[in-house]
């Protein structure tokens, strides 16, 4: 690839619970981005950190009115790619499911097991279906970039590990957290499927922060988890959260070639139903976020 056809890259950052804003942006503005699928949380905030171009979304809206299952996992991602992003660092607030990892811990995790079942999941419908790989959910290139900014700050950081995403918006029961201790999953959470699927079908590199604010229910020594306790580890985690977005948005952000992981080509052979099959008023919603290989 010749340095002209280098990508230049636009960073997405999906902030949860308890990360509104994102601080040290330059030319701040929000900005109200429609797509084919509705709205999305909120407005996206565009911006500027030391010259690379930003865009962030509060996931659940600024003030957290819009629970996990009721989010427009669909319009956040379709935003986000119609905004010219490229990249994206998820930052999640999770439970723990392993000793190891306390709170105030943060898994750059590799792995998910969605048990969610009340959400719509893809971008293709009747009319044009594809099937995309999801083997390797998360890309490896910005996990390497996480992982290493993450030693630089001594942060206490883990690369690798499994989401086990649930639908919520109710924290497990006592037996549901042992089963998925049993399944090996390092963290629990509500919101980053399918919003994962739907970025590796809009073909955009994404990777997740999950920072543990609690044990779940499982540890006996501790406290069964609250919204308290959570929001106390929650403001601890912000902090953190935000230094390493501060430190890895420059690194994520210069010109590169295609991503190594090959996320950004996640379509090229996901498409099975024949041009003469498809639905044109689907395909016109498709052109937001599958106009490469449309």
């Amino acid at each position: 690839m010749s340095k002209s056809e280098l990508v230049e890259p636009v960073i997405g950052l999906i902030g949860g619970s308890g990360l509104y804003d994102i601080d040290g942006l330059e030319d701040k503005e929000w900005r109200t981005v429609e797509t084919p699928w509705g709205l999305p949380s909120d407005q996206l905030m565009f911006g500027r950190l030391d010259g690379v171009r930003c865009v962030f979304l509060p996931r659940h809206g600024r003030g957290h009115p819009i629970p996990p299952s009721r989010l427009n996992y669909r319009a956040n991602i379709a935003a986000m790619k119609m905004s010219g992003v490229t990249d994206i660092v998820s930052l999640s607030a999770v439970g723990s499911l392993k000793e190891e990892l306390p709170p105030g811990h943060f898994v750059i995790v590799d792995q998910f097991i969605d048990r969610t079942v009340w959400r719509e999941k893809s971008f293709f419908d009747t009319g044009c279906v594809a099937h995309i790989s999801m083997a390797d959910p998360l890309c490896a290139r910005i996990g390497d970039v996480l992982e290493e900014q993450a030693k630089k700050l001594g942060l206490e950081a883990t690369r690798g590990g499994t989401y086990l995403v649930m639908e919520g918006p109710q924290f497990s029961t006592r037996a549901e957290s042992e089963l998925y201790r049993s399944w090996g999953c390092s963290v629990i959470g509500m919101t980053n499927m399918p919003e994962a699927s739907l970025a590796r079908e809009a073909e955009i590199c994404y990777a997740t922060v999950a920072m543990v604010t609690d044990y779940d229910c499982w540890h006996t020594e501790h406290d069964n988890v609250t919204v308290e306790s959570v929001v106390k580890i929650m403001q601890g985690n912000s902090a953190r959260a935000k230094a390493l977005v501060k430190a890895v948005i420059p690194a994520l952000g210069q010109p590169r070639d295609l991503c190594s992981a090959g996320c950004d080509r996640a379509l090229e052979y996901a498409l099975i139903t024949a041009p003469e099959a498809r639905d044109p008023a689907l395909l016109t919603k498709l052109k937001a976020i599958a106009g490469r290989v449309l």
